[in-house]
């Protein structure tokens, strides 16, 4: 009964109450464009075809797909399909064409917004807020704009497109015209429409606003405590000609919050006074009822700096603590007084735990010092490859180039065994840019072509363009020894970073073409995922899965229907037992918990890559999604978001929720267990 109601009502926050295609044989259409999506391949004829199918089913499949694909000659089809019959198939028209990015399109989206009704309510007026906002440029500020004057701040907050609009705005830039008119919502408005004001404002740092995000702070609201604290910075401050004693009096007040995401995002804002007088006021936070509250007090410590700083953080580090805010600790420490933090990691350097050493290498890397340096070059001969890499990764910020024991040891790992460590070596000799460099870095992308993981073959990719890019010699010699050399490569990652690096045509010239991807899925295994995911539903509770921690139990439930191929992926990982007993790899306090990665370094995967899938679900508190190291590199390793994050919305693959166990996925802190994912 438990599982089943979760899933009711998971079902329901997530509005899953979708049309389903009666018609079996329709299999077929959808399979070609889930198949078409995930290849990135545009073909309009397809396309035109299904944007004209019987079934709103089918069409909505096709918005879905151009806007993943994101070819702008998609434009046509999707402005048609704005005034599709079916409202669900317009929505995501609006949505794929904010996505795509091509400005062409705002007019028609205006159009539509102008002809919304006083009181707009559902997703069709939302998306189309969003897609304007995504889109930017001046015609689209002036709708936005124009929608905001339409519904002023002190009339009832009946329309959805403002309300959307409000939570929007910022991504029209601090100096649009909507931008200017956010202060008085902030003023005047109540509820979503200024909660959604102090959002954009605050992230905008809009000076005319700082008054006011002050007075929001004591908002009975706690997401609008915490929106307005993101914005009370020093920068700000400074802009608006207001005093630091004013910010810092209001956001102290607020280290106490009952809230302890309001707790956190008080101490993000005092770290940007960078004031050591404050640090009486943050050393309190390093014991806190909240585990994630004295992570983040560590980290304001180190940013705030001094003397007391520093003996707060000598004091704490002494006395028992998680993982999770010993790193924090020593971080901070590497900020504030580096030489002190060099010489507090020395004993971890030889710990027989690997995260000691791993942590060790990453406090060297923040010190930064020469003392750092040599520390971190001792690391390279560590036996665990992971403590190697991240030795590699602190001498890229504790060295300078043409450092010659630097580039010793990164040219005695080109070959190493683990891909992880390749990739930083490679990495640190490609900022030499030397073209006398090219053989070798040639020969580690050779080297790297079977590796499962693409991380060496990027590299290798990235530091022959930065040398390509340093002089005609060194391009001509690059492109002979490279592109001209080595196949083109069947990884389509790669075929984008070369074309992003060294230009569309250069990549044609020697690879005919970026795409489309090989997927390594037949037709058949399409039609398939149609058929488990897009047709009927699933077995009861057979998307929902437990993530089963040492604090207690988190349930999630996929949405198969946003993201069928992420969550096939997911759950076969599930199914093999992929993620049991790993940790929690990285938390950031009130924002996400994120885990899936074998290694428990932060670097490590499946040894596959798939396709975003992005879709409308937005990243409210315990939405889970996708994460990335670049588009459509998502693998394993998910996050769970910790509060609303607006700003990820449309950016990462959300195909699930939390629906059990958010008091749980609060008490996570890094290096936190995962006993087991199951189903």
């Amino acid at each position: 009964m438990r599982r089943a109601a979760l899933l009711a009502a998971a079902l329901l926050a997530a509005g899953v109450g979708r049309a389903v295609a009666q018609d079996a044989t329709e299999v077929d259409d959808l399979a070609q464009l889930l198949a078409a999506q995930d290849r990135r391949e545009f073909d309009a004829g397809l396309m035109s075809r299904e944007a004209q199918h019987p079934d709103s089913l089918v069409r909505m499949r096709a918005a879905m797909a151009m806007g993943n694909i994101g070819d702008p000659l998609a434009l046509p089809i999707l402005v048609r399909l704005l005034q599709d019959p079916d409202t669900t198939v317009a929505v995501e028209a609006a949505f794929a064409l904010g996505r795509i990015g091509d400005r062409d399109a705002v007019p028609d989206l205006a159009r539509q917004m102008e002809l919304l009704p006083d009181s707009s309510r559902g997703p069709w007026p939302q998306e189309l807020a969003t897609a304007l906002c995504r889109l930017g440029g001046p015609d689209a500020d002036a709708a936005i704009a124009q929608q905001l004057r339409r519904h002023p701040a002190d009339q009832a907050q009946n329309d959805e497109a403002t309300t959307q609009a409000l939570l929007d705005a910022w991504r029209l830039g601090r100096g649009s015209r909507t931008a200017a008119l956010l202060p008085d919502y902030v003023r005047r408005s109540t509820g979503q429409w200024r909660e959604n004001a102090v959002y954009s404002a605050g992230r905008l740092e809009l000076p005319a606003a700082a008054p006011l995000l002050l007075d929001a702070t004591s908002d009975d609201d706690a997401t609008i405590r915490m929106w307005a604290l993101r914005g009370l910075t020093a920068a700000l401050a400074d802009s608006a000609h207001l005093t630091h004693d004013a910010f810092v009096a209001r956001i102290r007040s607020l280290l106490h919050d009952s809230v302890p995401g309001v707790r956190v995002n008080a101490l993000r804002a005092l770290a940007t006074f960078a004031d050591s007088s404050l640090v009486p006021y943050v050393t309190t936070k390093l014991i806190d009822r909240d585990p994630n509250v004295p992570v983040q007090a560590a980290a304001t410590l180190g940013a705030l700096g001094g003397s007391r700083a520093v003996a707060a953080i000598v004091l704490r580090l002494a006395q028992p603590g998680t993982f999770a805010l010993q790193r924090a600790l020593l971080l901070g420490l590497a900020a504030a007084a580096p030489d002190s933090a060099v010489a507090t990691v020395r004993p971890l350097m030889t710990d027989r735990d690997w995260r000691m050493r791993f942590m060790a290498s990453e406090v060297l890397g923040a010190a930064g010092t020469p003392a750092a340096r040599a520390a971190a070059l001792t690391l390279t001969g560590d036996q665990d490859p992971r403590v190697v890499g991240g030795a590699f990764s602190a001498l890229g910020q504790a060295s300078a180039p043409g450092d010659s024991a630097v580039l010793a040891a990164a040219r005695a790992h080109l070959t190493d065994a683990d891909v992880v460590v390749r990739s930083a070596a490679i990495d640190l000799l490609g900022r030499e840019r030397d073209p006398a460099l090219v053989p070798a870095l040639v020969g580690a992308y050779r080297l790297a072509v079977p590796d499962a993981e693409a991380d060496a073959r990027l590299s290798a990719v990235t530091a022959l363009a930065g040398i390509w890019r340093s002089g005609d010699a060194a391009r001509a010699r690059v492109e002979q020894s490279f592109l001209a050399a080595v196949p083109r490569s069947g990884d389509y990652r790669v075929r984008r970073l070369v074309a992003d690096l060294f230009g569309l045509d250069v990549e044609r010239r020697y690879w005919t073409s970026v795409l489309p991807v090989e997927t390594g899925r037949s037709a058949e295994d399409y039609r398939e995922a149609v058929r488990r995911y897009l047709f009927g539903s699933p077995a009861e509770g057979s998307m929902l899965i437990v993530i089963e921690t040492d604090h207690g139990v988190i349930d999630v439930q996929l949405d198969p229907f946003d993201a069928p191929l992420t969550v096939d992926n997911f759950v076969r990982l599930v199914d093999r037992r992929f993620f049991d007993n790993g940790r929690f790899h990285r938390v950031v306090p009130n924002f996400v918990i994120q885990d899936g990665d074998p290694r428990g370094d932060g670097n490590g995967g499946p040894g596959l890559a798939i396709r975003d899938e992005i879709n409308r679900r937005r990243y409210d508190t315990g939405v889970i999604g996708m994460a990335l190291s670049g588009p459509d590199t998502g693998g394993s390793q998910f996050f769970i978001t910790l509060s609303p994050q607006p700003h990820l919305d449309g950016a990462f693959t959300a195909f699930g929720i939390v629906a059990g166990g958010l008091d749980v996925m609060r008490q996570i802190v890094q290096g936190d267990r995962i006993r087991r994912i199951y189903r």
